[in-house]
């Protein structure tokens, strides 16, 4: 069969149609005109997200050290300056991804521009894919992953490395790293020891991971709240939704809360207060 006949021509169309079909589609261009979106990969795309799930600053109580930093931090990569990429590291419950949406926020009103990217720990190795689109592109970008931990045999750290190090391009002028996890060094203690005791060169089996956290600039501590802060988080989100509650009910019912859950954070004064407005009859929000 010639290629050069009608017949020929047809089998060359739909040979090209076929590998068309097999080609990877190409990442839609978002619209960067959004504050705030999600990473997805297979396929890889940004998705606006229309309404971000937050609280005001004012209302994140007994975080003053690491809230102060962060805003300091985020205002001078808002208007163009050198920052650092930061790690929010601590106990559960006490604000920490609150925290970065809270000061997104904040920053955006005096800065706009400012928009925030969520990437999920499992969407890790597609990272550089993500960095690709918003290198370049307008604004400038705070790249938020929440509750960032590895195990033992967990290879995402690699791609993880690539942002906070930037490979040979460097990490984009317009991206800054910010990452909650539970761990300091994002791994499990045990799991520390147990390769270091497992290992030829116990120093070098864990270099690499316990490593990563110190490519990170700025290190944010969080811990477990005292009661008297615990009760002021209460008290603040009262008088901001306007729940009438006298402070004697308010200690007896929160103690109580809190004695049930086993813990005290701020999330369980949220907890709380979520209840004590569903009982009073008041929206939130």
């Amino acid at each position: 069969m010639s290629f050069d006949s009608p017949a020929g021509n047809d089998h060359l169309r739909r040979i090209a149609e076929a590998l068309e079909r097999l080609a990877p589609p190409s990442t839609p261009i978002p619209d960067f005109r959004g504050l705030a979106f999600a990473w997805h990969a297979d396929p890889d795309r940004l998705a606006l997200v229309p309404r971000v799930s937050r609280v005001d600053l004012s209302l994140l109580q007994g975080v003053d050290r690491a809230r102060d930093t962060l805003l300091a931090n985020t205002r001078a990569f808002a208007r163009g300056f050198p920052a650092n990429n930061a790690l929010l590291w601590g106990a559960r419950g006490m604000g920490k991804s609150s925290l970065v949406k809270a000061v997104h926020a904040a920053v955006e009103a005096e800065s706009p521009g400012l928009k925030i990217v969520e990437v999920s720990r499992e969407d890790l190795p597609t990272i550089g894919r993500c960095l690709g689109l918003l290198r370049g592109a307008p604004g400038r970008f705070i790249l938020f992953c929440d509750d960032l931990s590895f195990s033992h045999d967990d290879a995402h750290y690699k791609s993880l490395k690539a942002v906070l190090d930037g490979g040979i391009e460097g990490r984009p002028e317009n991206v800054v790293l910010y990452a909650t996890s539970n761990r300091r060094h994002l791994m499990p203690r045990d799991m520390i020891e147990n390769e270091r005791s497992s290992a030829i060169t116990p120093s070098e089996a864990v270099e690499e991971k316990v490593s990563l956290s110190d490519r990170f600039g700025l290190w944010l501590g969080f811990h477990p709240c005292s009661q008297d802060e615990y009760l002021g988080m209460i008290r603040g989100y009262c008088e901001a939704y306007g729940i009438a509650i006298d402070d004697a009910t308010l200690r007896a019912e929160a103690i109580e809360w809190q004695a049930t859950r086993g813990s005290r954070s701020g999330r369980v004064a949220w907890q709380y207060v979520t209840d004590l407005a569903g009982r009073r009859g008041v929206q939130l929000g």
